[in-house]
């Protein structure tokens, strides 16, 4: 039987791949789950499974240093939510990818490819690991993370896995693709503080992370509206900021 290990920090992420992984995988077998780097080497090193799903962002020893650990022991598959960085950098095929939140069907498609490399030996993912560690490591002198509320608990967030910020007269939305959070720094604060190159300015109120964007749409009145990948919100373009859609 195949079997692999998920490493998330998040409880939620790894009981949620894991079911979904049973439903289009009824075969694998998960032996041992972990909640940061050092124990995701130390359980691929005690288990020698077939394949490692990998949080790229996990406290202590990222998903990044843990797959360089056990590289050429096991399959590497990294949980993501960079869907650009996922498409660039695991083009490769030296690894796969599982973007948060797990969906089946593009979970059906990694397992098809994972079951291919069953009765094959891990391959040299250098490369991948390379290319991941410079698209995604932060340009400095920008905000990296985020302290916010989520409901009674003050979360530190990382900045990258930030879809959106909306602000109203009080209080900033800070919308991720697994939980919404409040901040009180206002829109016009943040927009100094963020790297340009990854948040767009599309309203006084609203600065959107340019990954996260699915596509622009008008609505009847004429106004731009930027669609958000995974979510139900419609972000309103200014006229101010249209511009930057134009070649879309």
């Amino acid at each position: 039987m195949p079997n692999a290990i998920i490493a998330d920090d998040e409880r939620l992420m790894r009981d949620q791949l894991r079911l979904r992984l049973s439903q289009v995988w009824p075969e694998l077998v998960i032996v041992a789950e972990a909640r940061n780097g050092e124990e995701a080497i130390a359980l691929a090193l005690e288990h020698a499974p077939d394949f490692i799903f990998l949080d790229i962002r996990m406290p202590g020893k990222s998903g990044l240093e843990a797959a360089a650990a056990v590289a050429g022991k096991t399959h590497v598959v990294f949980i993501t939510a960079y869907d650009q960085h996922a498409i660039e950098a695991f083009e490769h095929g030296a690894v796969d990818y599982v973007l948060k939140p797990a969906e089946n069907a593009r979970l059906k498609t990694t397992v098809e490819r994972l079951k291919a490399r069953l009765q094959t030996r891990p391959g040299d993912i250098s490369a991948v690991l390379a290319q991941l560690a410079s698209q995604i490591a932060p340009k400095p002198g920008y905000l990296q993370w985020i302290q916010a509320s989520v409901g009674q608990e003050l979360r530190l967030i990382a900045v990258s896995d930030i879809l959106f910020f909306q602000s109203d007269e009080k209080y900033t939305r800070v919308q991720t693709a697994r939980f919404e959070a409040l901040i009180r720094k206002p829109v016009r604060d943040l927009a100094d503080q963020l790297d340009p190159q990854l948040f767009w300015q599309i309203h006084r109120s609203t600065l959107v992370n340019v990954h996260a964007i699915d596509g622009v749409a008008r609505d009847m009145r004429g106004r731009h509206l930027v669609l958000i990948k995974g979510q139900p919100d419609k972000l309103e373009v200014s006229r101010s900021f249209v511009h930057l859609f134009k070649q879309m």
